[in-house]
């Protein structure tokens, strides 16, 4: 489809320049993020590309699959594994003192689309409430030019980012984790976070803007309160876990802040993202760089790297998390 809704048609959005943040009155810039100590998706087609490029909820229609898909869609899954979709909403486990620092925390992640997702472009199509209007439910996601997947990506680093949280002592959870033959679709997302209760929620997603657009953004909700959207309770902190991954993201992995959203702060404030609006606990996008950029796209298909973005995306929940 022509537009990621991080790049959506013109007329229609423009990144704007965040205000300074509140501590140290600095803006989140290439050095100001480095410094940062805290204490506490489409593109041009090309060989390989995925069919439906898009962002976290792009619009348009799917098609058939891009080559490297990941692999086929409709696992079983590991029955009541914390971060699967089936497993208990029992209460948030208790603090023990002097236990793992993130005990008693509950985080969410939402790896951004789904593998099987081009297998079922009818169902991924269809439109859902997502409380300002109605959209698609899902998308294929994006892929590199040689046909490294965005649904790939985002379930590697979410599993590398449940391992370092779990060390930590958090619940994980995940919204799937391949084990579906498609979606979920946007508003189930958001309801995943909301009734596990989750003290945070990230969505990972690698961006599809054209070459020459590099760097990591994280987005996070701006007020809305319109039909069953409110997100008067969620948009302060939903910020602060933000600027806490944005921080720890450039010191983990050495990349830049987006070049072409956000104005070099590293952040977007959105309102027209279902999973966002929809939702009522903390909760961020963040994507991890551009697919479509040969020099991201080389980082994004490192192990490593990759790696290091998970470790860059915990250590900003655990920062948030820990106050």
């Amino acid at each position: 489809m022509p537009y990621d809704l991080n790049q959506p048609p013109s007329g229609q959005r423009r990144p704007r320049r965040l205000p300074p943040l509140a501590r140290g009155g600095a803006f989140l810039t290439t050095a100001a993020l480095t410094a940062v100590t805290l204490s506490g998706c489409g593109g041009s087609s090309g060989p390989g590309a995925a069919p439906a490029p898009g962002g976290p909820e792009a619009t348009g229609t799917a098609s058939a699959a891009p080559s490297g898909s990941a692999s086929p869609a409709g696992g079983t899954g590991t029955p009541g594994r914390p971060g699967t979709p089936g497993a208990p909403s029992d209460a948030k486990p208790s603090t023990p003192a002097g236990g793992p620092p993130l005990a008693g925390k509950v985080v969410v992640i939402d790896p951004g689309h789904n593998p099987g997702n081009f297998r079922h472009t009818r169902e991924i199509n269809r439109l859902v409430d997502i409380g300002t209007n109605r959209k698609e439910c899902d998308t294929t996601g994006t892929a590199t030019n040689d046909g490294y997947t965005e649904a790939a990506f985002t379930l590697d680093v979410s599993h590398r980012l449940r391992t370092l949280l779990e060390k930590q002592g958090a619940t994980v959870r995940f919204t799937q984790d391949d084990n579906r033959p498609f979606g979920p679709c946007v508003d189930e997302r958001a309801r995943i976070g909301n009734e596990a209760g989750a003290d945070a929620v990230v969505s990972i997603h690698a961006d599809g803007s054209g070459s020459g657009n590099r760097g990591f953004h994280v987005i996070h909700p701006a007020l809305v309160k319109r039909g069953a959207a409110d997100t008067t309770g969620i948009v302060g902190p939903s910020r602060e876990l933000a600027e806490r991954i944005a921080g720890k993201f450039v010191r983990a992995t050495g990349s830049a802040p987006s070049n072409y959203v956000g104005g070099g702060t590293g952040l977007d404030e959105r309102g027209d993202l279902g999973g966002l609006n929809l939702s009522t606990v903390p909760k961020v996008f963040i994507e991890c760089g551009n697919m479509r950029d040969a020099k991201d796209a080389a980082l994004l298909t490192s192990s490593q790297w990759r790696q290091k973005a998970a470790q860059g995306i915990a250590e900003g929940i655990g920062s948030h998390l820990l106050g």
